[in-house]
């Protein structure tokens, strides 16, 4: 630890890692029954040398362990630490290797790294790095290269191997084109395991293959009730909005990123909203994917957005041949015309927001792709103000039945407003998901 000058600084980084590894307790007992060294460092009535008082003392500490404590984390940016990753690929359809060359991103509340090789033919590999603090997501790809570059891949688990802290990265996904949804890289959201400090080892993790394994055609189908839908969708955003509310220094950008993409997130919710009476079997075949929605919309729009420009020019003939004539001619009603580029306005966002996730996401899937417009549209705000034209299309009618959220009146109305909130939190995303996209794009 370069940063540290001191013996007492030093002192106080021992006190901080025990404290966090909840081993406080133990080490001072240990300490403490060296006798001798005791006695040739205290005098006989100080407090380390009466009994009493030190039991005392070595229970309260112990009381400490009841509390997680990130003091060492927090506290050491600059240190350099040593990272173990261990994948969990699948054993099933003969996916276990893959010839592809495989990287990996990991966020953390302190610091991001580049992207780290994992080793050719390994599965598990330690890696140092500058205190990533509490661990957030990990970004999950390979090149696509050799003949066995399909990928499916269960999770994977990293611990710092200073403080212990282990974490699980869910997956259940596969990685490769020409699978799946063409992905060749993942955004994984962390959950960290409960740390064991009698273990040295990673803590063992059910090997049970996630639900998102299955056929993403198969899953989708499974009908959820609207009303279940509607409280699902409720809860994420109130979880959402009280994280915005709380003060400052309670609020972290993981646990916003856990609260957008996690498993119970609201970018699952807002997917299985979008699935919803979606007639998905009539265009796409088993392959459902709400993407191909979305880009059937920019192509709408962007039709919208080129007979809106050819009327303009046909206005302003009209204005320049007839140029005395009252302008509500040709612009119709001052409300009315304002109410018009507010919408050319969402449209040409739209439009352009689409086109940059296109070529910032090229290797993400369709599904990572819908994923970054959720949270790059809450971001800049544009997500309760784009559903009403979307809901208006002619590609709406075609793609959804009229039970679903974007025909039925009263439930596109409560899906608009229930989302409302969120126009007022201030939203800022970690790196490892906006690939790169600058706000106000």
């Amino acid at each position: 630890m370069a940063d540290i000058k001191t013996h007492i600084g030093y002192t106080r980084a021992w006190v901080r890692l025990s404290l966090e590894k909840k081993l406080l307790s133990r080490h001072f007992r240990t300490l403490l029954s060296e006798e001798s060294l005791l006695r040739s460092l205290y005098k006989r009535n100080a407090f380390l040398r009466c009994e009493e008082e030190k039991e005392q003392f070595l229970y309260h500490l112990l009381t400490l362990n009841t509390v997680d404590y990130f003091s060492f984390t927090n506290t050491y940016p600059t240190t350099k630490l040593p990272y173990r990753v261990v994948i969990f690929p699948s054993r099933k359809y003969g996916s276990y290797h893959t010839s592809s060359n495989v990287w990996i991103i990991v966020s953390g509340t302190m610091n991001e790294t580049q992207r780290v090789p994992v080793p050719k033919g390994s599965l598990e590999f330690i890696f140092h790095y500058k205190n990533l603090g509490l661990l957030t997501t990990m970004r999950i790809g390979h090149d696509n290269s050799g003949p066995s570059h399909k990928w499916l891949v269960e999770h994977v688990v990293m611990r710092n191997e200073v403080t212990g802290h282990t974490y699980k990265f869910p997956c259940g996904r596969w990685l490769g084109k020409g699978v799946d949804d063409d992905s060749t890289e993942r955004l994984l959201v962390g959950q960290r395991a409960s740390l064991n400090s009698k273990s040295a080892e990673i803590p063992t993790v059910a090997n049970q293959t996630p639900p998102r394994t299955r056929s993403p055609s198969v899953q989708r189908q499974d009908t959820v009730p609207t009303s279940e839908l509607q409280h699902q969708l409720g809860n994420c955003v109130n979880v959402i909005v009280k994280w915005h509310y709380k003060p400052s220094r309670d609020r972290d950008v993981g646990t916003l990123t856990n609260l957008l993409c996690g498993d119970d997130g609201l970018v699952k919710c807002l997917e299985r909203v979008f699935l919803c009476g979606f007639r998905s079997t009539r265009f796409f075949g088993k392959n459902l994917y709400i993407w191909d929605y979305f880009t059937k919309i920019k192509e709408q729009f962007e039709q919208y957005l080129q007979h809106e420009q050819q009327q303009q020019q046909t206005h302003q003939q009209l204005d320049d041949s007839a140029s005395s004539m009252d302008s509500s001619f040709s612009d119709g009603s001052g409300a009315n015309s304002l109410q018009r580029r507010e919408l050319s306005a969402i449209w040409r966002y739209y439009v352009h927001l689409m086109d940059e996730i296109s070529a910032a996401g090229s290797q993400l899937g369709k599904d990572g792709k819908f994923q970054l417009l959720i949270c790059l549209s809450l971001r800049e705000h544009l997500l309760t103000r784009m559903i009403k034209p979307m809901a208006m299309t002619k590609v709406t009618y075609e793609m959804y039945e009229e039970e679903s959220f974007l025909r039925r009146k009263n439930l596109l109305t409560f899906l608009i407003q229930i989302l409302e909130p969120l126009d007022d939190c201030h939203i800022v995303l970690e790196n490892s998901i906006t690939q790169g996209i600058p706000s106000q794009c």
